[in-house]
């Protein structure tokens, strides 16, 4: 028996060591996939294939790696819009690339400015006598301002085009909270300010209906000029007019009638398009079998491959992208506390210049003045500090752009919504409804306030109104010292009113039109700095690569649903329902003063439901799904 034990005890350490070396294994590779990173030689003779499997975002949020593994939902893929931006433009200099394919069959939309961004990228490699091929199986607004770009357009003969410029429908609760009996409190300061109107309307008021129809149609005129200039024979009228009326003229074909408007130069399947692109790129070695395949390299790969220059002085480039929220939130969110840590840190890195990039619709006050303090410690450390204003830059978005000593803004930009607010819902009336009564004990005239079962006092109300218009007047002196105005000035461009890049430079909310790289070279310019002589360098924090290793993991796959019509129509259905939980949850949130602008056309960073949507709200989906 002691024999036996000894050899059970012999084969057991044997199986331990095995499994302790397989382990060992399995780490080492996990470690060497995590950093391995693409020389030159992995870029190949071939296409840049950019396939857009998702949507394009100035700064994608922190990907969850527990969520990757155990998904509740497929999450919606982000690409950075600078990533894209770097590679396609790179791609024209680039030797080994013969031409750039952009795959837009998961393609779910992007900001306006993004776009426009990403088309100049476009004309770049077109310039350089490169073909640009584009691919979807449906074009929305968003694919086909991408799409206009380019010198081939196909579609699949299954798909068509649903140009639907921006807007829709509102909600409102006005009404719903009087007859539940539930008092919502508004404090605002400015005429124009619009955010709590959804609260305690039961549609808009005139001044808001004049301010924001006046920014959807100046996006919408945006939006047809660069289709038309950079596809001049496009006739895009009936289609976007009468779009029932152009397939009937097409025989009842959507895709015909897309031909037909010249938004699409070919029908053909992935199949088609991909032989296609191999006839101008070269075919696929690896995979000869494959009729949709051609030689190509993945503008990731290339990114790694190609990483950007580092030489010279720095410009640091810090991104306040997303709603501005107290605490340490993002990226993707603008956590207040985040943002002025990178910075912070950012101070002992002997910057040359600052370039501020903003793409968020503003948020909490207090959290705007955390990263306004933070930008101006730069400026006390005497480097030039640059505003670049992507999709939007309103509100708080706007108070973080004030210490800017130049603004850049580009036509579609969105920026104004100088104003600030807060509400506050009380439910006496709803318990009074269910004969629920309510009776209070205090010391003074604030004790239980703000009491949302007893009611709002005056003295309250008085109080929170007299903070909304202190911070008000703050924003006010914020702005007037920026633009180096009077007070009779600043609110002729204050009070709430929103404005697009080309009027707000006009009215004097900003200096100069133009992108991040006019922003950055105009930065360059202002530290002494020659071309050649800098780079720029984004500050922020350090990816996760085991997170960015399994969403590579799970990336789409061929056989995932791709973004036809009916897909379309699902992401915007999507996209209202979110909006719901967004209004309520916005009104539910604790009291905040708020220089937020919530009516703004703002950019979907997600147009399907994520996985982290409450349970009921899937439910819900799911219903309306079948």
């Amino acid at each position: 028996m002691s024999f036996a034990r000894k050899v059970w005890k012999f084969l057991v350490a044997i199986k331990d060591g095995l499994v302790l070396l397989l382990l060992l294994l399995f780490f080492a590779a996990l470690y060497a996939a995590l950093s391995f990173r693409p020389t030159p030689a992995s870029v190949k003779e071939g296409a840049l294939l950019v396939t857009l499997d998702g949507v394009v975002v100035e700064e994608p949020q922190r990907v969850d790696p527990l969520a990757l593994i155990v998904p509740m939902q497929a999450a919606t893929r982000e690409h950075r819009a600078a990533d894209v931006i770097r590679a396609i433009e790179g791609a024209a200099g680039d030797d080994k690339i013969k031409a750039v394919a952009l795959d837009l069959d998961y393609f779910l939309g992007a900001g306006q400015v993004t776009l426009s961004d990403i088309g100049r990228a476009m004309d770049k490699v077109r310039a350089a006598d490169k073909p640009v091929l584009v691919h979807a199986i449906a074009y929305s607004a968003d694919s086909a301002q991408l799409a206009a770009h380019a010198s081939e357009v196909w579609m699949d003969p299954m798909g068509g085009a649903l140009l639907a410029g921006p807007g829709g429908t509102y909600l409102f609760w006005g009404d719903a909270a009087d007859k539940y009996g539930v008092n919502v409190h508004v404090y605002r300061a400015g005429r124009y300010k619009s955010a709590v109107e959804p609260y305690t309307r039961s549609s808009f008021s005139d001044d808001a209906r004049q301010d924001i129809g006046g920014a959807l149609d100046s996006l919408w005129d945006q939006w047809r000029g660069e289709v038309a200039r950079a596809r001049p024979a496009a006739k895009l009228d009936k289609l976007i007019s009468d779009p029932a009326g152009a397939i009937a003229d097409a025989g009842g074909d959507p895709a015909e009638a897309a031909v037909a408007s010249g938004l699409v130069d070919k029908l053909g399947s992935r199949q088609d398009f991909g032989a296609q692109v191999a006839t101008i790129a070269g075919a696929d070695d690896e995979m000869p079998d494959d009729p949709s395949a051609f030689a190509h390299t993945s503008y990731e790969t290339w990114l790694k491959a190609r990483p950007a220059e580092t030489s010279g002085k720095t410009i640091g480039v810090v991104t306040i992208a997303g709603t501005i929220v107290d605490g340490s939130a993002g990226p993707g969110t603008a956590g207040g506390d985040r943002i002025a840590e990178i910075l912070d840190d950012a101070l002992d890195d002997d910057l040359a210049a600052l370039v501020v990039r903003v793409d968020s619709p503003g948020g909490s006050v207090t959290a705007s003045e955390v990263i306004r303090q933070s930008i101006l410690r730069h400026k006390e450390a005497g480097i030039p500090v640059v505003v670049s204003m992507g999709n939007i830059a309103a509100s708080g978005g706007y108070w973080v752009s004030t210490p800017g000593d130049a603004i850049f803004a580009e036509p579609s930009t969105i920026t104004g919504s100088i104003g600030v607010f807060a509400t506050i819902p009380s439910f006496e009336g709803t318990l009074n409804r269910f004969s629920v009564r309510t009776d209070s004990l205090g010391t003074t005239p604030l004790s239980g306030q703000p009491d949302i079962f007893g009611g709002i006092s005056e003295q309250m109300d008085a109080v929170l109104q007299a903070q909304i218009t202190q911070s008000y007047d703050m924003f006010l002196d914020l702005v007037q010292a920026s633009r180096k105005v009077d007070r009779a000035k600043t609110l002729t461009f204050a009070e709430g009113r929103t404005w697009t890049g080309g009027t707000a430079r006009q009215v004097g909310l900003v200096d100069r039109l133009g992108g991040l790289d006019d922003a950055l070279e105009y930065a360059a310019k202002e530290a002494g700095l020659d071309e050649g002589d800098w780079h720029a360098r984004f500050l922020q924090e350090k990816p996760d690569a085991f997170a960015m290793f399994l969403q590579d993991l799970t990336a789409p796959q061929e056989e995932s649903v791709r973004i036809g019509l009916a897909e379309v129509l699902v992401a915007r259905r999507n996209a209202q329902l979110s909006s719901v939980v967004e209004d309520v949850e916005a009104m539910m949130a604790r009291p905040s003063i708020q220089a937020r602008c919530t009516t703004c056309p703002v950019p979907a960073r997600l147009l399907s439901v994520e996985a982290d949507t409450p349970r009921w709200l899937r439910a819900a989906q799911a219903l309306f799904a079948n």
